[in-house]
């Protein structure tokens, strides 16, 4: 069985990893990652994205379920909310399309690659609680 620990270590590593398109802060104790990403981030490279996609069949097996097609297209689930916000999907009980736009992997990887560097500590934004 993985730990959380293990699970992290083994993320982190990834270049798929969301926290690397996450903002984050520090705090007067501590530093803070929030490992939503903004929807500005993912919105600024939405046509790259949709220019290096392939468009499939969608099959009824995905019917309110990103997070398998997230994972038996990449491999990884944690690419779900890329999947439906580029096919316009807002909510889970609307995934069910006739066919479903999938961003390559390659692109995935270059966006996260060259557009999202994570932050030194003396460069994150500090707030107060």
């Amino acid at each position: 069985m993985i730990t959380i620990d293990e699970k992290s270590k083994q993320s982190i590593r990834s270049p798929l990893d969301i926290d690397n398109m996450s903002d984050r802060y520090k705090t007067t104790t501590n530093l803070f990652s929030f490992p939503s990403p903004s929807m500005w981030t993912i919105e600024k490279h939405l046509f790259f994205l949709l220019k290096n996609s392939i468009e499939k069949k969608f099959e009824p097996k995905y019917k309110m379920k990103p997070d398998y097609l997230s994972y038996d297209e990449y491999g990884i689930t944690g690419l779900a909310f890329l999947l439906m916000f580029v096919n316009n999907i807002v909510s889970i009980e609307d995934f069910s399309l006739d066919t479903v736009i999938i961003p390559t992997l390659s692109a995935i990887v270059e966006i996260c690659k060259d557009k999202f560097a994570k932050k030194e500590a003396s460069e994150l934004e500090t707030i107060n609680w």
